[in-house]
Order: structure tokens, then C-alpha cells, then sequence
């Protein structure tokens, strides 16, 4: 049976739904035998997965129109069999079904959302309208060679309330401590919902920043932007994640070097190497509490 023609089997299956959805840029067809492994994986643990309607590119990069996308993914939210939801796609695409979500719903489901990158829209704006955590991670990670080194951790964590694929270690730039509740992600894609609805509240919060692309210009534009909207007076520490364009060319200033031109040498700065776009990436619960210090 081809994976095109699974993705809306609704048989009831033992263990729990997960429910698998792309708001962003429509997957290519190539993509069809890492998501067949990604089906098999979860599968395996346990998770019957059940793939939305709008996955694969139909017109241009488009899976489906911001309002199709954003249909496919309430439908889950409604599912009672569903537990959890994982968006396995990026790109440019996810603020485009924002309008489109019944928040209300999203409040009292109890479902929580998995996705990266681009879905950094999605995830912030759902603690924005909700006050309800996301999870920053790629799930398509798990089957790659990189990252398949962290499923004992995706299924201790997800599935046995463990927090393995949370732990994560960091080295601080300044200050000794990061308190609070997390919000950001990648900036390019956070800096998408400035002056909108979707906009998270800032103050006391701890900012995560990570980057794919990106050289030194960009991130300065990024960081002007986020000082310009007053950002660096609200929050109470900076996580910097990986920068991966930055970092693997070697550009200078360092990232690390670059946020201390924006933020008080008052505000706590840690830098990890386990959250970002590498494939052996840890996550984050974005609209949760986090406590990391430099012991």
C-alpha cells in the first residue's frame, strides 16, 4: 500500500494516537520513505500514527491553502483518540494558518504540540492565545542517522514521564542562572509574529534564539529588531541555541559575541549546542517553566 493512501485510515488501533501534520511548506515527494520510517518508528512504541490530509506538495510548495492546513490540524485537536500532535514539516508557510485555529479549543484539549524551525509561529502563538506549552522538536530526527541516538529519550520522555529529551546542558556567557517560563525559538521565523495577535508577552521571560541560515548581518537585523521592540528590557535571560549557518562557517562576531551588543550585562546569556536544527537535537517545552544554572 503506498503511504499517500494511509494517511486518513481512522481504525480504531491499540495505544495512543499520534497525529502527524505539516503547517508548513508542503513535504516533497522524496520525503516519502523518511516519513514510511517515521510511521514505522511510532508504530513500534506504540503510538499509532495517523497522518492529516495536507502533507505532500500539490501546488508549488503548498500541501493544501492556509485554511485546509489549519482544518487538518483541528480535526486532530477534536480526535479524542489523539494524544499527542507532531508537525514534521519547516519552511516559510506555518504563519499562514494562524488566523485559522480555534484557540479555544487548542485551551482545553489537552494535547500538546510537537514541531520546529517555522512551526516557531505556530508554538508561540499558541502560548500567546492560550497560555499552553509546545514542544520544539523536528520528530523526522528520530529516524536519521544523527538523531536516532536520542529515541531512548523521546520515549522515556513522552511516553514514561521521563524528562531525558529536556535535559540539556548549556554554558553561561554571563550571569549564573536562567529562570522562568521559555518562549522564542528560531528568530527569524519568532520575529514573523511581531505587532500581531500572536505576539508572545515578553516580560520576565526566558528568550530562546537558534538559527539555520544566517550570516552576521542577518543576525544583527534579528537582534535590532528584538531591541527595537523593546525586548531585551522585558525578558530575564537569553538561551542562545545552535546558529547553524554562523557556526559552521566560523563568521565573527561569534552569535556570542553579537547578542552582548544588545542585551545588559545584567541579563543572564547561556549558550547550548542541544537545541537547533542539528539532527541529534534535544527539545524544549516553549510556554513552560525552565531552571538551568551553571553547576
Amino acid at each position: 500500500m503506498s503511504f499517500l493512501n494511509i494517511e486518513m485510515n481512522k481504525e480504531k488501533t491499540p495505544g495512543h494516537r499520534a497525529a502527524i501534520v505539516c503547517c508548513s511548506n508542503g513535504q516533497p515527494p522524496q520525503a516519502e520513505k523518511t516519513l514510511e520510517s517515521l510511521r514505522e518508528y511510532l508504530s513500534g512504541i506504540g503510538l499509532a500514527p495517523i497522518f492529516g490530509e495536507y502533507i505532500y506538495q500539490k501546488n508549488s510548495v503548498f500541501s493544501g491553502t492556509a485554511r485546509q492546513r489549519a482544518k487538518s490540524l483541528m480535526s486532530f485537536y477534536r480526535d479524542p483518540e489523539v494524544s499527542v500532535i507532531f508537525d514534521v514539516s519547516g519552511g516559510d508557510l506555518a504563519n499562514e494558518v494562524l488566523p485559522y485555529l480555534d484557540y479555544d479549543v487548542i485551551a482545553s484539549s489537552g494535547k500538546e504540540f510537537w514541531g520546529y524551525s517555522d512551526l516557531t509561529t505556530v508554538i508561540n502563538a499558541i502560548y500567546a492565545r492560550t497560555g499552553k506549552s509546545s514542544v520544539l522538536y523536528q520528530v523526522k530526527n528520530l529516524v536519521s542517522a544523527e538523531g536516532a541516538s536520542r529515541q531512548a529519550a523521546f520515549e522515556n520522555t513522552l511516553l514514561k514521564s521521563g524528562s531525558d529529551l529536556y535535559d540539556i546542558s548549556v554554558r553561561f556567557l554571563q550571569g549564573k542562572q536562567l529562570e522562568g517560563i521559555l518562549i522564542g525559538g528560531n528568530v527569524r521565523c519568532l520575529l514573523k509574529l511581531a505587532g500581531t495577535q500572536y505576539w508572545p508577552d515578553m516580560n520576565g521571560k526566558v528568550l530562546l534564539l537558534e538559527a539555520l541560515g544566517g550570516d552576521v548581518p542577518k543576525m544583527a537585523t534579528y537582534f535590532s529588531q528584538l531591541n527595537q521592540l523593546h525586548v531585551f528590557d522585558q525578558i530575564s535571560g537569553v538561551l542562545l541555541g545552535t546558529f547553524t549557518e554562523m557556526e559552521k562557517n566560523g563568521y565573527a562576531p561569534s552569535v556570542e559575541e553579537l547578542i552582548k551588543q544588545y542585551v545588559s550585562e545584567k541579563i543572564p546569556v547561556a549558550k547550548t549546542l542541544e537545541i537547533g536544527h542539528g539532527k541529534d537535537a534535544k527539545a524544549v517545552r516553549i510556554g513552560a517553566e525552565i531552571v538551568l544554572d551553571s553547576r
